[in-house]
C-alpha cells in the first residue's frame, strides 16, 4: 500500500499565515469598537404584524438594519377607536420625522387580528430595554410635531384627529384594510339584509352610550345622542336614498330598540355590543356606504374608513366645557361631514 508523504511547512509560509490572521483580528476588533452601539441595539429582531393570529398564521422575523432611522412607538391605551388613532398618528409622525415606527405588543394584540397592519411589533422582552423618550401629544396636529427630536421616541396621549394623517389618507386606509375573512363575513351579513330588494344603500349607525351616559353630563358638561338626533339623522338618509337600510351597532342595544323607529322594516339591530372584542361590529358599519355616528372615536373611524356621507352629533357640550380644552371638534370631524346640533337643554338650569 502506498502512503502519501508527509507535507513539510516551510518557515516562510507559516510566517505569512500568522501575519494574515493577526491583521484580520486587529481589523475585526477595531470595527466592533467603532460600531459598539450597533452591536448593542440593532441586533434586535422584531416580528412582522401581518396576518390574523387566530388562524395560526406565523410571520417571519425581520432584522432591523437601518439604525439611523431610530425606533419610534406610541402608547397602547383605550379601546379600538383610540388604538386606531394612536397607530395612525404614530405612522404619520414617524414618517414625517424620518424615523421607523414600531408598535407595542398590546397594540398588536388589539389591531392585528382585525387589520392587515404593516408596522412591525417590538417583542415584549425588549420593550423595557429601550431608552424611550416620552413625548406627549394633544389631540390635533401642531407645527412642532414636524420637528420631534430623538431616535427612541414613545408618543403618548389619545391622538385621534385627521389633521395628523389625512395627507396620507390612502396609506392609512391600506393600514386598516380588513383581513379577508372579516371582510367576507361582513359582506355576507349585509347581503342577507338586502333580501328581495333590487338596490340597497347601507347606512352604518353607531350608538355610543354605556359609561358616556354618566361621564358626559357629570364631568364634561355634555350630552350623548338622544332619540331626536337619531330620528333626524335617519330621516336625512331616508329622504335622500329611497333604498336606505340602517345597520345599527351599539354598546347598549336595548336602548336602541326602545328609541329607534324600526316600523318601516329598514332598521336592523346587527351588533353584539361586545366592547372587549368590537371587531365584528366595526367591520359591519365600515362596510356600509354611509355613516351615522353619535360620539366617540369608534364612530369617527367608521366614517373615515367608509368615506361616504357621515352625519355626526355636533355641539354636544356647553361652551365652558373642560372637554373643549382637550378636544377640538374642527380637528375631529372632517369639513364635509354633516353635523346635527345636540339638544343641550338637559344641561341647563331648570326654570
Amino acid at each position: 500500500m502506498h502512503l502519501p508523504g508527509r507535507r513539510i511547512f516551510r518557515p516562510l509560509f507559516l510566517l505569512v499565515c500568522l501575519s494574515f490572521f493577526s491583521l484580520m483580528s486587529v481589523s475585526t476588533f477595531w470595527y466592533l469598537q467603532r460600531n459598539k452601539s450597533y452591536s448593542e441595539w440593532w441586533k434586535i429582531r422584531v416580528k412582522n404584524t401581518s396576518g390574523p393570529p387566530e388562524l395560526g398564521h406565523t410571520t417571519p422575523s425581520v432584522s432591523i438594519r437601518n439604525k439611523d432611522r431610530g425606533m419610534w412607538t406610541v402608547n397602547s391605551i383605550g379601546r379600538l377607536g383610540n388604538q386606531m388613532g394612536e397607530y395612525a398618528t404614530l405612522y404619520a409622525l414617524a414618517k414625517l420625522n424620518g424615523h421607523q415606527a414600531y408598535i407595542l405588543p398590546a397594540m398588536h394584540q388589539q389591531l392585528a387580528t382585525i387589520f392587515k397592519l404593516t408596522l412591525p411589533m417590538i417583542p415584549s422582552e425588549l420593550v423595557g430595554k429601550i431608552p424611550w423618550r416620552n413625548y406627549g401629544l394633544h389631540d390635533w396636529m401642531s407645527e412642532e410635531y414636524r420637528h420631534i427630536e430623538g431616535k427612541y421616541v414613545q408618543l403618548t396621549g389619545y391622538p385621534c384627529s385627521y389633521t395628523f394623517y389625512d395627507h396620507i389618507r390612502h396609506e392609512i386606509l391600506q393600514e386598516f384594510a380588513f383581513h379577508d375573512y372579516i371582510k367576507e363575513d361582513a359582506n355576507r351579513y349585509l347581503l342577507q339584509l338586502r333580501g328581495p330588494r333590487k338596490t340597497v344603500t347601507y347606512i352604518g349607525v353607531h350608538v355610543r352610550r354605556g359609561d358616556y351616559v354618566h361621564v358626559m353630563p357629570n364631568i364634561w358638561k355634555g350630552v350623548v345622542a338622544d332619540k331626536s338626533y337619531l330620528d333626524k339623522a335617519m330621516n336625512y338618509f331616508r329622504e335622500k336614498y329611497h333604498d336606505a337600510v340602517f345597520v345599527v351597532v351599539s354598546n347598549e342595544m336595548a336602548w336602541c330598540k326602545e328609541n329607534m323607529d324600526a316600523s318601516r322594516g329598514d332598521v336592523y339591530f346587527a351588533g353584539d355590543g361586545q366592547e372587549s372584542s368590537p371587531g365584528r361590529d366595526f367591520a359591519l358599519i365600515a362596510h356600509c356606504n354611509h355613516t351615522i355616528m353619535t360620539i366617540g372615536t369608534f364612530g369617527i373611524w367608521a366614517g373615515y374608513l367608509v368615506g361616504g356621507e357621515t352625519v355626526y352629533l355636533a355641539n354636544y357640550t356647553l361652551p365652558d366645557s373642560p372637554f373643549l380644552e382637550v378636544f377640538k371638534p374642527s380637528a375631529a370631524f372632517l369639513p364635509d361631514w354633516i353635523g346635527i346640533p345636540a339638544d343641550l337643554s338637559p344641561l341647563l338650569p331648570k326654570s
